[in-house]
C-alpha cells in the first residue's frame, strides 16, 4: 500500500480512545489533598478506577485477538513482519497500549494502593506472552539478546548486513573501549554506526575539539 496511508490521522473512533483513556487516567492522577486521610478513595475515584479496568479489560481482548493472527503471518518472512508491524502500529496495539502502560506505571509510582484497588494491572499481564512471541520475530532479536552491543558504536555493515566479509574480520567497538581510549587521549567519534578515529584532523581544525 502507498506509504502515505501510513502518515494520515488518526480515525475519528481511535482518537476518541485515547482522549477517553487519557481523561480516565487524569482523573486517577492524585492531586495534592490537604487533609484527606491516606487510603481512603472517595466513591467518585473508584468508580473512575472501575471504569479503568473495564476499559483495560476490553483493550486487552481486543489485542490478544489480533496478536496471534498478526504473529501467524508476521513469521512468513522478514518483509511480511514489517508490514504487520505497520498495520499493529496503527492499530490500537500501537497507539493506545504503550500509552497506557506507562500511565499505569506513573499512576503505581504515585499511588499504589488505588491501583491495586482498581485491578488493571493483572489484566496487562496477560498480553506479555502475546508480546513476547511477536516481538521474538524481530529480525536481529537473536543478536540484540545474545551481545552487549546494542549501541551505535560497531560497524554499519554488521547491522545492514551489506558487508561480505567474515565475523571474524569485522571489528566490534565496545562504547567502553572508545571511552578508555578517549581519556587516554585519543579522539575516536562515531558516525552512522561507524568508529572514526579523527585525532589526526582535530590539530587541522580550527572550530575545537568540542564542535568535532
Amino acid at each position: 500500500m502507498d506509504q502515505e496511508f501510513y502518515s494520515k490521522e488518526r480515525s475519528a473512533s481511535l482518537d476518541l480512545l485515547l482522549r477517553f483513556q487519557r481523561l480516565l487516567v487524569s482523573k486517577l492522577y492524585p492531586a495534592d489533598c490537604v487533609g484527606q486521610v491516606p487510603n481512603t478513595y472517595s466513591p467518585d475515584l473508584l468508580g473512575v478506577g472501575s471504569l479503568l479496568k473495564k476499559y483495560t479489560a476490553l483493550l486487552c481482548t481486543h489485542i490478544g485477538d489480533i496478536l496471534p493472527v498478526a504473529t501467524s503471518i508476521a513469521c512468513t518472512t522478514h518483509r511480511h513482519f514489517a508490514e504487520v508491524s505497520r498495520v499493529v502500529d496503527g492499530d490500537l496495539t500501537g497507539i493506545l497500549l504503550p500509552e497506557l502502560v506507562v500511565s499505569i506505571v506513573l499512576l503505581l509510582s504515585k499511588n499504589a494502593g488505588l491501583m491495586q484497588e482498581a485491578g488493571a494491572i493483572p489484566l496487562l499481564a496477560g498480553l506479555l506472552e502475546h508480546l513476547d512471541r511477536f516481538n521474538h520475530l524481530a529480525p536481529g532479536k537473536e543478536r540484540d539478546d545474545n551481545e552487549d552491543l546494542a549501541w551505535p558504536g560497531i560497524m554499519g555493515s554488521f547491522f545492514t548486513g551489506q558487508s561480505c566479509r567474515n565475523n571474524e574480520e569485522v571489528t566490534l567497538i565496545r562504547k567502553a573501549d572508545l571511552e578508555n581510549h578517549n581519556k587516554d587521549g585519543g579522539f575516536w567519534t562515531v558516525i552512522d554506526g561507524k568508529v572514526y578515529d579523527i585525532k589526526d584532523f582535530q590539530t587541522q581544525s580550527l572550530t575545537g575539539s568540542s564542535i568535532l
